[in-house]
């Protein structure tokens, strides 16, 4: 991956609200890769809080219209909910057919309190939503060990077997494993800011466990202080963080009218993520406006030292804004 590169987010739960239909996304990947202007291709992931074509059926499919670019989930907010044997063949799996292209960013997914059908995805899956962080790492350690090594053995809290060899193996060695998490912008009980202790345990489970870290929703002075704070964590963790990677996953949408671009924006959010976002959460999360002023805002995040800046575009026409991207910011980063 180049030190500073872009990834183009596809919209999968689009198909699903009617926006748009599923071949529109293997158009957009492909054209994402003939412009060479991007490195990788992201698509989300739910079950039932946020549902949309499943992440790793869909990442399968692009493997098939594609030859470069990457292919990431981000985040996987299901992985705590898939068991890690089977989600490391099929993980494995999608390697071999991408032949080495497969990049993992796994989460927590949402608590309980964020949706009623927040919480039936994980009655419904069997987990306890304080149960998600020990899930989470325990089918890390799982991973690493079944794509690296044979005749496996585990014994922990939630998964314990012995005598298992993967196969096929992934074609990366080491298979990549990223997480993603805003520890920042948690909100607690009663709507307050995440607790110090809180925010410290994700920010070294990063250090600790991950091949790099990716989040959102930060302005890029928050993203400079938090990477600080995870290469700190990685170094106390005995790790070197020079090779740790960094991502951000953020929305643009380019139009001459800043206002009209953000609000354009809040709607295909809002519809998106059956929410109502406040005008302000939807400006910390979007670059937008005229092509000008997204490079400049682009360009502060790399400055700020994100190595890969994830883009959602935050319109209904998707086709539409991928050409404004491509013909008039992207050439300002040398695409």
């Amino acid at each position: 991956m180049a030190p500073s590169s872009f990834g183009l987010t596809l919209a999968n739960r689009a198909v699903v609200l009617g926006a748009i239909r599923a071949h529109d996304l293997l158009e957009l990947a492909t054209a994402a890769e003939a412009s060479r202007a991007f490195d990788a291709v992201w698509v989300g992931d739910s079950l039932l809080a946020k549902p949309r074509l499943e992440s790793v059926a869909l990442l399968s499919a692009l493997a098939g219209v594609t030859a470069t670019l990457r292919l990431g989930v981000g985040c996987l907010a299901t992985f705590v909910h898939r068991h890690p044997v089977l989600f490391a063949h099929q993980w494995a799996s999608l390697d071999v057919l991408s032949n080495g292209r497969a990049w993992l960013a796994v989460c927590l997914g949402g608590p309980n309190e964020q949706s009623p059908a927040q919480a039936l995805e994980h009655r419904v899956m069997g987990i306890q939503a304080g149960e998600r962080a020990g899930r989470l790492e325990e089918g890390i350690v799982i991973l690493r060990k079944l794509f690296h090594a044979r005749n496996v053995s585990h014994h922990g809290r939630f998964y314990q077997f012995d005598g298992v060899t993967l196969d096929p193996r992934p074609v990366q060695n080491p298979c990549p494993i990223w997480i993603a998490s805003n520890p920042t912008g948690l909100t607690w009980r009663g709507g307050a800011s995440a607790p110090s202790d809180v925010v410290e345990r994700n920010f070294r489970r990063v250090a600790r466990l991950a091949d790099g870290w990716m989040t959102n929703k930060v302005s890029p002075d928050e993203f400079r202080r938090q990477w600080a704070r995870v290469t700190a964590l990685a170094r106390e963790e005995g790790r070197d963080p020079a090779p740790l990677g960094s991502a951000l996953y953020h929305n643009i949408h380019i139009k001459e009218d800043r206002r009209a671009a953000l609000e354009e924006s809040k709607a295909f959010l809002d519809a998106y993520y059956s929410a109502r976002f406040t005008p302000a959460f939807v400006e910390g999360w979007t670059v937008a406006g005229p092509p000008r002023q997204c490079i400049a805002d682009l360009k502060a995040y790399f400055d700020a030292g994100v190595g890969h800046l994830a883009l959602r575009l935050t319109s209904w026409d998707q086709h539409g804004q991928l050409k404004r991207f491509l013909t008039e910011v992207a050439p300002a980063f040398g695409a």
